[in-house]
């Protein structure tokens, strides 16, 4: 069974501009490619996952340094990232577009752009699709239940969320830090996550996440000729630093164990529904 997809090259990296490790969740990968691509011209929009009231998740299209900044950090809750790719296009005028979005979100904007129904003059927009690693992700409900019932701390107090040492961790702005183990937080994840067999965004041009890379670095997978440009452009441009991924600990040792762990366990449930007549993705 394949871990991984089909990828270029894996590197660790973290982005060399301090105000983005500042905010940004790692190392900061989406944020820089989208700022680099802004300042550049190899973009002219982005979208992102905004803040909203009580660390709730919501799209934006976004133009700007700040707009992407200010939205910077990991949401572990459902955000519909491609329900702002036709206003990005038709509305904001952008002719190149930069996407990020999980493993399902990345395999969506894939097919959107195979079979555009309902998508015209879209596809030649986007410019940058960008996967982030995902074992499994909450409806805003059942994080709000795992922050506020089981860490103690309000919504509208939470500056930064985290997954990892086996832990959902929540900090707020008070300086709290709870955590709560990850097998207690399984009743409250989005059932379609049972059924996902991606860890690694397998479609993405770049996909990356913390898993493999020392405390603030990320690892990232360049999967197209597209993403391995873009990537060489900002290494080149001083607006990320890369190290060999064989240089770095845990290395890709950990990202192999969680993507097989993920195939195997959801695929089972996939047989599962089939015996039983269930509907299952394609």
């Amino acid at each position: 069974m394949d871990p991984f997809g089909k990828y270029i090259k894996a590197v660790s990296a973290r982005a060399a501009d301090k105000e983005i490790l500042k905010k940004a969740q790692d190392g900061g990968i989406v944020s820089a490619a989208y700022i680099y691509g802004l300042e550049s011209g190899l973009l002219d929009g982005v979208i992102i996952a905004d803040k909203e009231d009580g660390f709730a998740a919501a799209p934006k299209v976004a133009t700007t340094r700040e707009e992407i900044l200010n939205a910077a950090g990991t949401k572990y809750t459902v955000c519909p990232n491609l329900s702002v790719v036709k206003s990005a296009v038709r509305e904001y005028g952008c002719d190149k577009l930069g996407f990020v979005g999980t493993p399902c979100q990345v395999r969506s904007i894939r097919k959107a752009i195979k079979y555009p129904v309902g998508y015209r003059h879209v596809p030649d927009k986007i410019a940058l699709i960008m996967g982030i690693f995902c074992m499994e992700n909450f409806p805003y409900n059942g994080m709000k239940a795992i922050v506020e019932e089981h860490c103690g701390i309000k919504m509208d107090d939470v500056v930064k969320t985290d997954i990892g040492k086996g832990k959902f961790w929540v900090y707020s702005k008070w300086g709290d830090v709870k955590t709560i183990p990850l097998k207690d937080t399984h009743p409250y994840e989005q059932g379609s996550c049972h059924v996902c067999m991606d860890y690694t965004a397998e479609l993405a041009d770049i996909s990356t996440g913390s898993v493999g890379s020392p405390d603030g670095w990320s690892t990232i997978f360049v999967r197209t000729a597209k993403g391995e440009e873009y990537l060489n452009k900002m290494v080149e441009a001083g607006a990320l630093e890369t190290k060999e991924i064989d240089a770095v600990k845990p290395g890709l040792g950990l990202v192999e164990k969680l993507a097989l762990t993920k195939k195997e366990k959801n695929g089972k449930e996939v047989e599962h529904r089939k015996e039983i007549g269930l509907p299952v993705p394609y």
